[in-house]
């Protein structure tokens, strides 16, 4: 007999969603905080001593959360290609660090994932608590998914 597998946990509800202001951003705390985390991830690929799989795990929140905006909630778009840029070169220092170099952008990634960060940041910073808090829930959906074997054909997964 198969096993069942254990509901992954949610970080978000659709109760939270429906409570989320729909005209308001999200508290300027939680958005600092979470820019805080994301851009001390870029850092640290970029320049830390020893970046770690968390540092690339936060950079791709944001990569994924842009993602989910543009594909599947077309509240932006990405006219000029970055977000594909992006998901590449974070492919790439995953793949890198996988064969056992140091968790590092290159060059053209660092251009990408630095212009994708900072579309996040202008994003956040103006739509309203209940499309982030949406925006949320379909990332950690589509996350999940992936993590149960059900990948697209640019999904990635880091390792542990």
């Amino acid at each position: 007999m198969k096993k069942k597998r254990q509901p992954r946990p949610k970080r978000y509800t659709l109760l939270d969603e429906m409570a989320a202001s729909p005209t308001e951003p999200l508290p300027q705390t939680w958005r600092t905080h979470q820019l805080t985390k994301m851009y001390q991830g870029l850092h640290n690929m970029e320049q830390g001593e020893d970046p770690q799989p968390d540092d690339w795990r936060l950079v791709s929140d944001a990569i994924n959360l842009v993602e989910t905006l543009v594909q599947e909630m077309k509240v932006c778009e990405d006219g000029s290609g970055l977000l594909m840029d992006a998901i590449t070169a974070m492919a790439k220092a995953g793949k890198r660090s996988k064969e056992g170099h140091k968790l590092r952008l290159d060059g053209e990634g660092i251009v990408a994932v630095r212009s994708i960060l900072s579309d996040y940041a202008e994003l956040i910073n103006v739509l309203p608590a209940r499309v982030m808090v949406r925006c949320h829930r379909l990332t950690e959906k589509r996350l999940h998914e992936i993590l149960d074997g059900k990948r697209g054909p640019h999904d990635i997964e880091m390792m542990d």
